[in-house]
């Protein structure tokens, strides 16, 4: 029969044994928490009230961009299951891993069109840094704004882009399709604006160039001029 002092010690290294478990659990889950949620759905709510976007376009539109996110940590982690499990050879990894850019710009490129969106009315400060580079590369901001509306209103589904060359720090409009193709290498994004036709037609059904005006009259042009290098 064992006295206290032995109850005691081994109650106590019980009590510390089923602690240190319940911890090592706890961290375990909350890693797996951390793993699964690599990337989280940011608050745009804010633009609600915009004038040209009706409530119901925006909460569409965040839904679909709130799948992009979740899309983008279900390839992920698959792909990270798949390299554990020595399955990098297979059709799949290599599927998977090209749909990995589709879903991640995806997520990435709405992030930076909601986020150059809710301006205060006014327009570009003529007098400001984006402006006068503007002005340096196209000849003026208005011929800027001319190319860049263009390139929106060309015929199919994707983006327009102003990018900024990191090498040489010149401002280029480029089109670009399905998120995932025709990004300029090693160029920083100024301005982005969607152009699929769930960013638009609830509110302007084919008439893009009607949304474009109401993306103009939004902008953040504080956000945009940001970016710049």
């Amino acid at each position: 029969m064992i006295d206290r002092r032995e109850f005691l010690t081994i109650a106590g290294l019980s009590g510390a044994a089923i602690f240190f478990n319940f911890n090592n659990i706890l961290h375990a889950t909350i890693k797996e928490e951390e793993k699964v949620m690599a990337y989280t759905a940011k608050d745009y709510s804010k633009l609600i009230g915009m004038e040209g976007f009706s409530e119901t376009l925006l909460k569409n539109h965040f839904t679909l961009y709130q799948g992009y996110v979740t899309n983008t940590n279900k390839v992920l982690d698959t792909l990270g299951q798949m390299l554990k499990d020595g399955k990098t050879a297979t059709p799949e990894f290599a599927e998977l891993k090209r749909r990995l850019g589709w879903e991640f710009n995806g997520m990435r490129l709405h992030e930076y069109y909601f986020e150059n969106l809710g301006g205060k009315k006014g327009g570009i400060n003529k007098e400001g840094s984006l402006a006068k580079k503007m002005t340096e590369d196209f000849g003026s901001y208005e011929m800027w704004e001319k190319d860049f509306k263009a390139v929106g209103t060309m015929r199919g589904i994707g983006w327009a882009a102003l990018y900024q060359d990191s090498a040489n720090g010149r401002l280029i409009n480029f089109w670009i399709n399905e998120h995932d193709v025709s990004h300029p290498a090693g160029c920083n994004p100024i301005l982005i604006m969607d152009v699929f036709e769930h960013a638009f037609m609830i509110d302007y059904g084919l008439k893009r160039a009607d949304y474009i005006e109401a993306f103009f009259k939004n902008i953040d042009w504080a956000a945009a001029e940001a970016k710049l290098k």
